[in-house]
């Protein structure tokens, strides 16, 4: 619930560090940093015109605790008068040292004076509210924040830049279009109005299901650019898939040994190729096992290579094809990926065209863990997969990237295609209108022109305290 007191947070990360932000927002906020802080220009004393906020200017000063008038630090300050400011209020912000203790005083100093400690996100969720930013921009900063690579930097900043909004709002007036003809022809039924036919108004329910599709279709490229593309290593045990991994992360992120179900458990972490962050999964090799414990790391196996987005296969070239090695040539049929095979430092007893004859469809790179040969080839491929999977990128740089918005356009498709086959069917325009309404407010709650408080909660809940 939207409150209209004055709420302040640490804006900086916390921990010690050279700076830290503090910053307040509210009906109080200018009020509360006056009296935390004091202008001081050497040589002579301060003048209270010189409490000036209107010039959103950083200007030097002391903090002092109003009930001693001891100095607590030296701090540059910066006041923003309502509505030009980052929540739509009036705020203040205090840029003081980093100190951890001496940013605890100067917040306790501030919730002594009338404010109170800001919710995860609050301060984005009042620039919404108060009409500064829409949803999606709201969205985009914590993308942002949390952005792991170029991709996600890229998303972030068009969608903050209003790419997704200007798409949807524009397709959402096209929907409205056609509901104010349905209006019209259900309000004036007995008038001679050139309404457009049904014929026209199914191929504009068309020509918008077009544009929501491939607007719906965009959700596996805009999810791997915010958190990263998820690539299963697998193989049967000693095929080399930890050192693989180790290889690619720079570290010794996985246990190796000769030991035949040395990982147990999925591994994860990520790397960057190129503008892609990519989630490395590290699996228990694929075998027939007695080991309880093993067969449950095998069935984690299974799992995760079913939802990764592409598989790393990794093959052991110096030993004989087996049935396991079967076994990951069916997991990656018809899935995007690469096949490294591996050790080609030692005795070749397995090849590419004997595993291509066994059905391997996936482009082999030759590889070895232990002197990184073949390392470039990989990244290029798994480059190459990803922007595959990923599709065209569209010159607007719109994209869905979260699960909300996903459901949003398919709810709003199943409206629109509703209302086209009811259009077809010659059923009623007010039967029409109402799946066409459901469409629209279902694009209005992307951009939040409609929402609720349990949206509102759980898409600021995600957000850091001071955003």
């Amino acid at each position: 619930m939207y409150l209209s007191d004055t709420i302040v947070a640490l804006a900086t990360p916390p921990g010690q560090g050279a700076v830290a932000i503090i910053r307040l927002s509210g009906p109080r906020a200018i009020e509360i940093a006056h009296t935390l802080w004091h202008p001081v220009v050497p040589g002579r004393r301060p003048e209270r015109s010189e409490h000036s906020s209107e010039k959103r200017k950083l200007r030097l000063g002391e903090i002092r605790d109003p009930a001693t008038g001891a100095t607590i630090d030296r701090a540059l300050c910066v006041m923003m008068r309502s509505p030009r400011s980052l929540t739509g209020e009036d705020v203040a912000e205090l840029h003081c040292h980093g100190g951890v203790y001496l940013v605890h005083r100067i917040l306790g100093l501030a919730a002594a004076a009338g404010a109170r400690m800001a919710e995860p996100g609050e301060f984005s969720r009042r620039a919404f509210l108060n009409g500064r930013i829409d949803l999606t921009a709201a969205e985009a900063v914590a993308d942002l924040v949390a952005a792991r690579g170029e991709s996600a930097l890229k998303l972030a900043i068009a969608q903050l830049g209003g790419a997704l909004e200007s798409r949807v709002t524009t397709m959402r007036e096209q929907v409205i279009a056609i509901r104010a003809h349905l209006e019209a022809a259900i309000d004036f039924a007995d008038e001679d109005l050139p309404l457009p036919s049904p014929d026209q108004i199914a191929g504009d329910i068309s020509r918008l299901i077009g544009d929501l599709t491939l607007l719906h279709d965009s959700f596996a490229r805009g999810r791997m650019m915010r958190q990263g593309a998820r690539a299963a290593i697998i193989g049967k045990p000693n095929a080399g898939k930890s050192s693989v991994l180790n290889l690619i992360l720079g570290t010794d992120r996985a246990i190796v040994t000769p030991i035949p179900g040395t990982t147990r458990d999925v591994i994860e972490d990520s790397v960057q190729f190129g503008p892609w962050p990519v989630v490395l999964q590290d699996t228990a090799g694929l075998r027939e096992s007695r080991d309880e414990v093993e067969r449950i790391g095998i069935d984690r196996t299974r799992r995760c290579a079913a939802e990764a987005d592409l598989i790393i296969a990794v093959f052991d070239s110096s030993r004989p094809f087996e049935p396991e090695d079967a076994d990951v040539i069916g997991i990656a049929h018809g899935r995007p990926g690469v096949a490294l095979i591996n050790k080609r430092d030692l005795p070749q007893r397995l090849g590419v065209d004997e595993l291509a004859g066994h059905g391997l469809a996936l482009p082999p790179v030759d590889f070895c863990a232990l002197t990184a040969s073949g390392i470039a080839e990989l990244r290029v491929q798994i480059e190459r997969q990803i922007e595959t999977i990923a599709g065209d990128t569209r010159a607007d740089g719109a994209a869905l990237s979260r699960e909300r918005h996903r459901a949003a356009v398919a709810t709003a498709l199943g409206g629109l295609e509703a209302a086209r086959t009811s259009v077809i069917s010659a059923i009623p325009p007010e039967i029409v209108a109402v799946d066409i309404a459901l469409a629209a407010d279902a694009l209005a709650s992307i951009t939040g022109e409609v929402s609720t408080e349990d949206v509102l909660d759980a898409v600021f809940r995600e957000f850091c305290i001071g955003k």
